[in-house]
C-alpha cells in the first residue's frame, strides 16, 4: 500500500468516476485502475463498486476512506513543514479557525503576513464551533488551528489572546447609556440566537448562562451566522451575545455594545498535532503580537 495509491483512491471517490479522476491525476485510466486494484489486493477486499455510470464505496471502502484521508493530509503537512523549516519563505500554510476569529481577528493578521511573507500562500478553513475545529485538526486538515483552548489537548497549545463575549443592543435600547449589564436584568428580553453559539457543560452557552440566572432565554430569531445575529440586534429584534471581535471589527459601530457583569471571557489559543516550526511558528508569533483585546 502506497501513499500514491491512497491519493488515487480518494480522487476516484471524490469524482465518482475513473475517467474524471484519471484526467485530474494526469494518468491513463488503465494505469489508475491498476493502482486501485493493487490497493484493494493489499487491504484484502474491494473498496469500490464499479457501476455502469460511476463508482461507489463498498462497506470496506467506507471504513478505509477516513484513514486514507488522514494519511494523505498528514503527508501534505509533513511536506509543508519541511519546506517551511528553513525560515517561513516559500510554500503554503493551512490555518483552521472558528468563525469569530476568522472574521474579526485574522484579516489584520493576514494583511501583515502578506506584507512580511509574500512568498507564503495562506489557506483559511473556517468552522462554526470549537468542536468542529478540534475534529478538523485531528483529521489533519490544517497545519495549525486558532480558537478556544481544545478540550482534548493535542501536542502543541500556545495561548495567543483572549476573547470577550459581549451583548449587542440598538441605540434606543433602555440600557444604551450603560457599559455593563447583568443577565437577571435581561430576563424579560427576547434573544437573537445563532447556530455558532458555543456549548458549555453540554448546553448551548446562553441556555447555560441564563439557567444559572434563574430563567430560560426567549428566542426571537435563530440565525446561521454570528454577524447576522448582531445585525438583527442592531435593528431592535432582540439582544445578541457575540464575540467582541465580531461586533467591533467585522460588523462595525452600528449598535451599542455592553459587557456582561462579570465579564464573559475565554482564552484563545493556537494548537496543532505537532510542534510548530517554520511558517506555522512565524504565523503564531505574528498572531500573538497582533492580537489586541477589544474594549467596550
Amino acid at each position: 500500500m502506497s501513499l500514491r495509491q491512497m491519493e488515487y483512491f480518494l480522487t476516484v471517490v471524490e469524482e465518482a468516476s475513473f475517467t474524471r479522476a484519471a484526467e485530474i491525476l494526469h494518468v491513463t485510466q488503465p494505469a489508475l485502475s491498476h493502482q486501485i486494484k493493487a490497493l484493494e489486493r493489499s487491504v484484502g477486499g474491494a473498496l469500490l463498486e464499479r457501476l455502469p455510470r460511476g463508482v461507489r464505496l463498498t462497506p470496506m471502502g467506507r471504513a478505509f476512506r477516513p484513514h486514507a484521508e488522514v494519511a494523505v493530509r498528514g503527508a501534505a503537512q509533513a511536506r509543508r513543514a519541511a519546506r517551511a523549516a528553513a525560515g517561513a519563505e516559500g510554500g503554503e500554510l493551512h490555518i483552521a479557525a472558528v468563525h469569530s476569529v476568522a472574521v474579526g481577528v485574522l484579516p489584520d493578521v493576514c494583511a501583515r503576513w502578506s506584507a512580511e511573507h509574500p512568498g507564503v500562500l495562506l489557506h483559511l478553513h473556517e468552522y462554526a464551533t470549537s468542536e468542529a475545529l478540534e475534529e478538523a485538526v485531528e483529521r489533519g486538515t490544517a497545519d495549525l488551528a486558532v480558537g478556544p483552548a481544545p478540550a482534548h489537548r493535542p501536542a502543541t497549545v500556545v495561548p495567543v489572546g483572549e476573547e470577550e463575549i459581549v451583548l449587542a443592543v440598538p441605540f434606543d435600547d433602555r440600557f444604551a447609556g450603560r457599559t455593563t449589564v447583568t443577565l437577571p436584568e435581561l430576563a424579560d428580553r427576547a434573544w437573537i440566537r445563532c447556530a455558532m453559539e458555543p456549548v458549555v457543560h453540554g448546553e448551548r452557552f446562553l441556555d447555560w448562562a441564563c439557567g444559572r440566572a434563574g430563567y430560560q432565554p426567549r428566542t426571537a430569531v435563530w440565525t446561521e451566522h454570528t454577524s447576522t445575529a448582531v445585525r438583527m440586534a442592531a435593528a431592535g429584534v432582540g439582544v445578541c451575545a457575540a464575540p467582541s471581535h465580531i461586533v467591533r471589527s467585522a460588523v462595525g459601530e452600528d449598535c451599542v455594545v455592553l459587557s456582561h457583569d462579570p465579564a464573559w471571557k475565554r482564552p484563545m489559543t493556537v494548537f496543532a498535532r505537532v510542534p510548530l516550526t517554520g511558517a506555522a511558528e512565524a504565523f503564531t508569533d505574528l498572531l500573538h503580537r497582533t492580537w489586541q483585546p477589544v474594549t467596550v
